[in-house]
C-alpha cells in the first residue's frame, strides 16, 4: 500500500516507507499512566504520513531509516490523517 491510499478508517495496513522525522517524545497520562509518545514523519514515493509511537516502540526508529508496518490502522486527530499501530501493528526497520 502507498501513503497517498491511505485514508481515516483504514485498517490492515501494510507499508514500507523512509523516517525522514522524529518528534522528541512527550509524555502523557492515560489510564492512570503515564506513557511516552512520539510523531514520526514518514515518506514514500507517493506522498507523507504521520505515523504516531507509542513506549518502546519509540526508539526502534531514526531519521533515515526505511521501515515496515504491518496491521496498522489510520484515523485522524485534529482533523488530520496518521497512521497507527494500534493493538496488533507491528513495525520492523528494514534498513
Amino acid at each position: 500500500m502507498k501513503i497517498s491510499e491511505l485514508t481515516a478508517g483504514t485498517g490492515n495496513v501494510s507499508l514500507e516507507a523512509e523516517v525522514v522525522a522524529v518528534s522528541e517524545p512527550r509524555n502523557i497520562e492515560k489510564y492512570g499512566r503515564t506513557l511516552r509518545v512520539a510523531d514520526v514523519t514518514l515518506r514514500d514515493d507517493s506522498g507523507t504520513v504521520t505515523l504516531v509511537l507509542w513506549n518502546e516502540n519509540i526508539e526502534k526508529v531514526a531519521e533515515g531509516a526505511k521501515i515496515k508496518i504491518e496491521n496498522g490502522y489510520v484515523n485522524t486527530w485534529q482533523d488530520k490523517v496518521q497512521l497507527t499501530l494500534g493493538k496488533f501493528g507491528k513495525l520492523d526497520v528494514v534498513s
